[in-house]
């Protein structure tokens, strides 16, 4: 998230869009009440994952890697409810791939997901925190965590102690950061002109405040490929991948859009004036002739960023 995954602008826990909803507080949402919404975001963003995923394939091939065929174990960090967990299963169809998660009712879902697609004997769960938790895992050849590092203190630790899992010539691959999603055009016909450049601005505060209060919070340049050599690993590289859902959108983007602003006014109303508040109760009402669900004009466009390195031949856990 940097855009950092606040409400206003995207997704974690490969539900995407961690955002507290009425009664939590910033470091700890309630995730299992979030489930389903994490679920439907994360299937909105599907694409992207699905060029993540290729691009993944086409790293471990190259440069001698052992190719995505020779991938036999993959760790989901922070999977949520397993929606890449199951497209990485998917893209790796020789590896076991593992949701691990601290909320036991997202890895139901992942677990029912699974059994639905039919990779219920490819896909399985292990609840722990990150980064501690993981010695009972064993090594793997990729390592993949969205949107959940953010949550950590300490960031650059946090990639270290993955880096520690990662077998020799694997990748560990981290999403975080990108733009900050667009739903609207910049002047809808309703309240002032520029809401979603506010939004960021309350976005980027809330963001800011949730990390300062996470335990053991680190006060760090967030330079993900640093932190992935740092860790020992070699080659970083990063990519972008775009998510352009054009108007008009569908149902299921539309509901996630509608979700996602209801949780901005739940998570930082209070940094919003009266104006853009009544601007968002008329476009998160779906019986409102200027409302989301009957806007001609919405659209979903959005930049994930995905930063990889390649843990080097003769370190790491060899299982």
């Amino acid at each position: 998230m940097t855009h950092h995954d606040h409400p206003a602008t995207g997704q974690d826990r490969t539900g995407h869009g961690h955002h507290p909803t009425h009664g939590q507080d910033a470091t700890h949402p309630d995730w299992a009440l979030l489930g389903p919404d994490l679920e439907r975001g994360a299937e909105v963003h599907t694409p992207v994952h699905e060029q993540v995923t290729a691009w993944l394939r086409e790293l471990l091939t190259a440069a001698g890697g052992p190719g995505p065929d020779a991938v036999r174990r993959v760790l989901d960090i922070g999977s949520g409810p397993g929606v890449a967990t199951c497209l990485l299963a998917r893209a790796f169809p020789a590896a076991e791939v593992v949701a691990v998660d601290p909320t036991e009712a997202l890895l139901e879902r992942a677990r029912d997901r699974a059994a639905r697609l039919g990779l219920g004997d490819r896909v399985r769960t292990h609840v722990a925190e990150v980064p501690d938790g993981l010695d009972a895992l064993d090594g793997a050849d990729l390592i993949w965590s969205s949107k959940a590092l953010h949550h950590i203190g300490d960031q650059r630790g946090a990639v270290a102690a993955l880096a520690g899992h990662l077998r020799p010539g694997g990748l560990l691959a981290i999403a975080e950061g990108g733009l900050a999603p667009r739903f609207l055009p910049r002047d809808i016909g309703i309240g002032r002109p520029g809401l979603q450049s506010r939004l960021d601005a309350a976005g980027e505060e809330w963001f800011t405040q949730m990390r300062t209060a996470l335990p053991g919070a680190v006060d760090a340049v967030e330079d993900w490929p640093a932190f992935l050599a740092d860790a020992g690993l070699r080659t970083p590289c990063t990519r972008s991948f775009l998510l352009d859902l054009p108007a008009p959108l569908s149902t299921a983007a539309r509901d996630y859009v509608a979700a996602t602003l209801t949780r901005i006014v739940e998570a930082y109303g209070d940094q919003l004036d009266a104006d853009d508040l009544t601007t968002l109760a008329r476009l998160t009402d779906p019986h409102d002739a200027v409302g989301l669900a009957r806007r001609p004009d919405a659209f979903l466009l959005a930049v994930q960023t995905v930063h990889v390195a390649r843990g080097v031949v003769g370190r790491g856990r060899g299982r």
